[in-house]
């Protein structure tokens, strides 16, 4: 329990985080990792080079500061990071090198400005918002490790297949190595996936949804291949070019808080964008062989037909279904984009609307519903790496 004095402190502290968080976030990833280098084994290094970690985290600290008479308020921020934190197998001892780090980041960017009482103030903050992460990642794991076939933090998979799904998306069916089944997980969660390569000095782990229904033995995830040139993008051209079936990889139990609400039958509508077409098929697929006379909507915005993963089993769920309708726009293609009036014909406003895909994409179509009247919380969105600030 922060005393009113800690929090007046950390309340006054908003408007530097708010100009220099991401100077503060930067300087602590950087001493972190020179003191620590084995963290880098957990983190993603393409995420720290493109800053994206850095904003993330910034953005966090910031908001933690803006509602500290009220950390209620950022629960559902805080299971998101918590549900990341665990399929990267964070424990409890990681919290107060991060602690340390942090406070020296906040005095090294502030110099004189991070008085002691500041310093102070925010170590006992850090130590309440740890102590939750800490509760809510220990009940995580312990549900992950115990429902049945369940495991904590990383297990062995075997490529069972490799399906080239389009242009840039293969899908990989993945099978624990010791013969066992899988634990079930909600439409529209994700696994972590460690990796070893050849010539590089540490491990690479990357989260990717799970892109289909839920199988007794077996996972599907489907990946997008990055270009050649991009630095980036070494794991997708690792996996499409040089991971084989039969190989082994280490694989996290399922998590993630972007899943589909099952329990209703009320209209639903899933719109994805390029590769944030893979956590709808999961979705799509449970409703269409579990509600399959709930009102569906399907439109996904490809670059063009070679680009467009998963068109036959869309329209093969389409088929079988009461009431369900698919629309495709290609942005090659002249008015080839999801639009105001598209949204209007395809989805009804008084249900659910689940979207994933590029940031600018996904910007557009919130924008867009919410002009249409659609509330906040008929809005479900997800983020492929480090969570950003969507602009209103």
């Amino acid at each position: 329990m922060l005393l009113q004095e800690t929090k007046t402190i950390i309340k006054s502290t908003v408007p530097v985080l708010e100009e220099r968080g991401t100077a503060i976030t930067t300087a602590f990833y950087k001493n972190m990792f020179e003191a620590h280098p084995e963290l880098l084994n957990i983190f993603n290094h393409a995420n720290q080079k493109k800053g994206r970690q850095q904003a993330a985290l910034a953005n966090t600290v910031y908001a933690a500061a803006v509602h500290i008479d009220n950390l209620e308020a950022i629960l559902p921020a805080l299971v998101q990071i918590a549900n990341k934190h665990v399929s990267l197998g964070i424990k409890p001892e990681h919290y107060p090198i991060v602690g340390e780090y942090l406070l020296k980041a906040i005095k090294e960017v502030l110099g004189d400005a991070a008085t002691d009482e500041i310093i102070n103030a925010w170590a006992e903050a850090y130590s309440v918002i740890a102590d939750a992460f800490i509760g809510v990642e220990q009940g995580m794991y312990e549900q992950m490790e115990s429902q049945e076939n369940g495991w904590k933090f990383l297990k062995n998979f075997t490529v069972a297949r490799k399906e080239k799904e389009s242009e840039n998306i293969t899908s990989f069916y993945l099978k624990p190595a010791d013969g066992s089944n899988v634990p079930t997980y909600e439409p529209g969660q994700y696994i972590s996936v460690r990796l070893t390569i050849p010539g590089e000095q540490y491990l690479f782990n990357r989260q990717y949804s799970l892109s289909q229904a839920a199988k007794p033995d077996e996972f599907r995830i489907s990946v997008k291949r990055e270009s050649d040139n991009d630095p980036n993008g070494r794991v997708s051209v690792y996996l499409h070019d040089e991971v084989n079936v039969g190989d082994v990889i280490e694989v996290s139990a399922p998590a993630g808080e972007f899943v589909l609400d099952a329990a209703t039958n009320s209209p639903v509508a899933f719109i994805s964008g390029g590769v944030g077409i893979t956590p709808m098929m999961s979705m799509f697929e449970t409703v269409a062989t579990m509600t399959p006379s709930r009102p569906t909507a399907f439109l996904h915005a490809a670059r063009n037909e070679s680009f467009h993963a998963f068109d036959k089993d869309i329209q093969k769920y389409v088929n079988i279904m009461d009431n369900a309708k698919y629309k495709t726009l290609y942005s090659d293609q002249p008015e080839g984009f999801i639009t105001r009036e598209t949204l209007e014909e395809m989805v009804d406003v008084t249900g659910e609307v689940y979207v994933c895909g590029p940031v600018p994409f996904m910007e557009s179509m919130i924008n867009e519903l919410r002009a249409l009247g659609m509330k906040d919380e008929q809005i479900h969105f997800e983020f492929f790496g480090p969570a950003v600030v969507l602009q209103k």
